[in-house]
């Protein structure tokens, strides 16, 4: 679509400081700390159901504003990442946390858990990459996974899934929101942890994630197609990680 503004500012949202909670356009409450909107000439931004597009970080609410900023003649949606996952904060997980948090668990069903039994490259890879992982997931979270080779389904604990959702279930909508857009990423609740933990950047999650990917490049040679759509996702993350540590600026 055509660009309609000229000028895009942030101001503290009208709600700071007082007692009452921001809503959705569902009435799901969002939050109850000091919020800020971001006007595109004076006109407040909204999301596509119609809420107001509040965020409860200065610095989150300018990095979103710089998106808006940086938009020539044509606004192009798909290119304001920060944008769209605070949309999605406000339009579709404010109200459903517990679902989201179940979302993200469920990728307890964890990438790092499935080894490779050959070629022997590629399994110890595997073990010196994905084992320290799962170590510092047991120290911080007190987990245990089951690991495994094959394709078979690995159940693991209850008492993972337990401390999981609990860790979890302490984060607000749009911690959440991140991390349900990571955890398909990287096919990892670990890897989303450590994002989340900053264990890791995202290059290097990423890269962890791709390791039997990128093995098989290798031997065989990239495939463009598959390039690029790694790189899209790359990006996707770089975006998500970046959401989640904008919301602890000041």
């Amino acid at each position: 679509m055509k660009r309609f503004y000229k000028e895009v500012s942030v101001i503290p949202s009208p709600e700071r400081g007082g007692s009452e909670a921001l809503a959705s356009g569902e009435g799901s409450v969002l939050h109850r700390w000091a919020i800020y909107q971001i006007l595109l000439d004076s006109r407040p931004i909204k999301t596509p159901k119609r809420a107001p597009l509040a965020l409860p970080s200065q610095a989150l609410a300018e990095a979103v504003a710089t998106e808006w900023r940086n938009q020539g003649e044509e606004v192009k949606p798909r290119s304001m990442h920060l944008t769209k996952l605070a949309n999605t904060a406000i339009d579709r997980v404010a109200g459903r946390e517990a679902e989201t948090v179940e979302k993200i668990v469920a990728y307890s069903n964890d990438l790092l858990c499935y080894r490779a039994q050959a070629p022997e490259e590629l399994a110890a890879r595997q073990a010196a990459a994905w084992d320290p992982l799962l170590a510092w997931a047991a120290e911080r979270y007190g987990v245990r996974f089951h690991t495994g080779s094959g394709l078979a389904y690995i159940a693991q604990p209850p008492e993972t899934l337990a401390a999981l959702r609990q860790a979890l279930a302490a984060l607000d909508a749009f911690r959440l929101t991140a991390l349900a857009n990571a955890a398909p990423i990287l096919g990892s609740v670990v890897l989303t942890l450590a994002l989340a933990e900053a264990r890791l950047e995202p290059e290097t999650a990423f890269a962890v994630s791709q390791l039997d990917e990128r093995y098989q490049a290798e031997k065989w040679g990239e495939d463009p197609e598959a390039a690029a759509r790694a790189q899209a996702l790359a990006t996707e993350l770089s975006a998500a990680a970046r959401f989640f540590h904008l919301l602890s600026s000041p």
